[in-house]
């Protein structure tokens, strides 16, 4: 995925076994969907994989011995470079505290269920799409849409109520 151009990627996290009928929807279009983690089997990889080709890394609920699922992902779509990971490996995840933890220029994260859309002052962005899958916490429950092109980085939160809420 290096070609210039427009490319429109599907952020998801914290799914723990259930794929709402509204993701089909909110992600319709996307060319890669990237989950950060807490997964809950491989029945939600193939039910996202309806969508779009899937990668996905390791959550703190996900079982460490699945082969689907990475400990973090790097990958670069037209120059951008993309970190995922879940963000319990920084213990109490925070924008300041993945920006220092890795150097890409969007680094995806999960664990807390809290939207979260920020930059660093260098520019780059850190995203938390939310929880997508049962509510918890009192926190509708949303997906991520980042729109990567000639380089530029802008992502969307959307909540599977179908409204959306942030735009960095």
């Amino acid at each position: 995925m290096s070609e210039r151009g427009r490319h429109v990627i599907g952020l998801i996290s914290d799914t723990h076994g259930l794929v709402r009928a509204e993701v089909h929807t909110a992600l319709a279009g996307v060319e890669l969907i990237l989950h950060a983690g807490d997964v809950g089997g491989d029945a939600i990889l193939d039910e996202l994989a309806l969508i779009a080709p899937v990668q996905a890394v390791f959550g703190n609920t996900d079982s460490p011995g699945d082969r689907r699922l990475a400990q973090s992902i790097e990958v670069t779509i037209d120059g951008v470079r993309i970190h995922v990971s879940h963000g319990h490996e920084v213990g109490s995840p925070t924008a300041a505290k993945l920006l220092d933890a890795h150097d890409a220029d969007v680094i995806v994260f999960g664990h807390t269920h809290r939207q979260l859309v920020a930059r660093g002052e260098d520019g780059r962005l850190v995203v938390n799409p939310g929880a997508a899958g049962a509510r918890r916490f009192k926190l509708e429950a949303s997906v991520g849409i980042l729109t990567i092109e000639d380089g530029r980085t802008e992502v969307e939160i959307v909540e599977l109520g179908g409204r959306g809420l942030a735009d960095g």
